[in-house]
């Protein structure tokens, strides 16, 4: 993915040299002449075109946006209920992650959305330990997450 960056980022100056005009514009248009450039010649150069890692990123920061809008209107809903009959608790969720960096991503993203918080993991990183502050369906919240964060997470990383 560098390598590709790179290649980019030179077939951009060098668009600029070409040209002779050193703007952004020249530049812009230099870095989307290598775009197009390296997909073209995708098949010659090692590793999956690096606009797709970067595509799952963006939708893996809407998606933590998403969730963390939904979160507070759920919070908020439950905070101003009348009847204050939640049930806090904590469990246990396998994960699929194998990487360290994967499991601190996920125990991450799910602290910060409201209402969830990431206790601990375990040992042979099989499980995370989630705090949740209403838990009607605890195999409803591990599937939520699953689909979710983890598998989000899973398409960045591999």
């Amino acid at each position: 993915m560098t390598f590709q960056i790179v290649i980019n980022l030179i077939i951009a100056v060098m668009w600029m040299f070409l040209s002779e005009t050193y703007t952004l514009a020249s530049f812009l248009s230099g870095y989307i002449l290598g775009i197009l450039l390296l997909l073209l010649l995708n098949r010659f150069i090692p590793g999956t075109f690096y606009l797709r890692r970067v595509w799952k990123i963006m939708k893996l920061i809407f998606l933590f946006i998403k969730e963390l809008v939904q979160s507070n209107i759920d919070i908020v809903r439950l905070v101003y209920k009348r009847d204050t009959t939640f049930e806090p608790g904590i469990f246990a969720m396998p994960t699929d992650l194998t990487t360290d960096w994967e499991m601190t991503l996920l125990a991450n993203l799910i602290s910060l959305t409201p209402g969830t918080l990431s206790v601990a993991i375990s040992h042979d990183n099989a499980y995370i330990y989630i705090h949740a502050m209403d838990i009607d369906d605890i195999d409803g919240s591990i599937h939520s997450i699953k689909n979710t964060f983890e598998k989000a997470i899973l398409e960045v990383t591999q």
